[in-house]
């Protein structure tokens, strides 16, 4: 459990959800619930509830949701929908976390597309392909997605009128420049794919304060944690994991990370 001097500082929350993808849910982190979502137990959200002392905690989020989950089932890997993780606000939840948009906008799989096992001109550049003719198509896609953010605050607020709303952000993922071979991405690729999350967060940010709601920054405090840091100052995970999580996905310590970020901001 997190452990600094804003715990005690942070209001009283007598009912909290989390609504969010796998960056939230913690898939591949002991220990994980027996669930279709890959929840795990040392997760962020659990890990506020727990430092805050939530009376009512209830953790939707799910591996792989995207922003039409939250107001739609969702299919699972294991063959299973889950229900719409609005579903779990109520007029009386004073507490809500959000962390979704990376799955809308194809984060996963861009980072895929930038993998090389060959160094250049062996292969393709990820950031050449997303921008040949002069168009970045995945600034395009952020651009496209980004007033999401403030229908779902709104849709949030309709369900639960009294909650803070807390838009949480994605962590650095790679440094840039990258750290080929060790993270088979090329150069000008780990800097593209680190510019298109700092681009997510960007308008992320922006839209919740459109929105009224608030907005907690990973990037900065997790420069230096990222896929290419030495395994024991790693809080992102590459394509082959060194510690329990799934590839490009926060580890343990990265959880840990956002939750102290997050009883910072709601002391604040």
């Amino acid at each position: 459990m997190p452990e600094t001097q804003s715990v005690s500082a942070a209001p009283h929350y007598d009912s909290y959800v989390a609504l969010g993808d796998s960056f939230t849910a913690g898939p591949g982190i002991p220990p994980q619930a027996a669930d279709a979502c890959g929840r795990s137990g040392s997760n962020y959200p659990t890990l506020v509830a727990a430092a805050l002392d939530v009376p009512h905690f209830v953790d939707v989020s799910c591996g792989g949701a995207v922003s039409t989950h939250l107001e739609h089932p969702q299919p699972t890997f294991r063959g299973v929908a889950v229900p719409p993780q609005y579903e779990a606000l109520t007029p009386d939840t004073d507490l809500v976390t959000v962390g979704v948009g990376g799955n809308d906008i194809g984060l996963v799989q861009l980072a895929a597309g930038c993998v090389n096992l060959s160094p250049p001109p062996d292969g393709l550049s990820c950031a050449e392909t997303n921008t040949a003719g002069g168009t970045d198509r995945v600034d395009a896609v952020i651009n496209a997605f980004a007033p999401r953010y403030e229908m779902i605050a709104d849709e949030i607020r309709e369900r639960s009128p009294h909650a803070r709303i807390v838009f949480v952000g994605y962590p650095t993922g790679i440094r840039a420049g990258g750290c080929f071979p060790e993270q088979r991405v090329w150069p000008q690729d780990a800097t593209y794919l680190q510019d298109k999350i700092g681009r997510l967060n960007t308008v992320m940010e922006q839209q919740a304060h459109a929105a009224d709601a608030e907005y907690v920054d990973l990037g900065s405090s997790t420069v230096g944690h990222d896929a290419c840091a030495e395994p024991g100052d790693r809080w992102m995970e590459g394509l082959v994991p060194v510690a329990e999580s799934i590839p490009m996905h926060p580890n343990a310590a990265g959880h840990r990370n956002t939750a102290e970020r997050i009883l910072e901001s709601l002391a604040g």
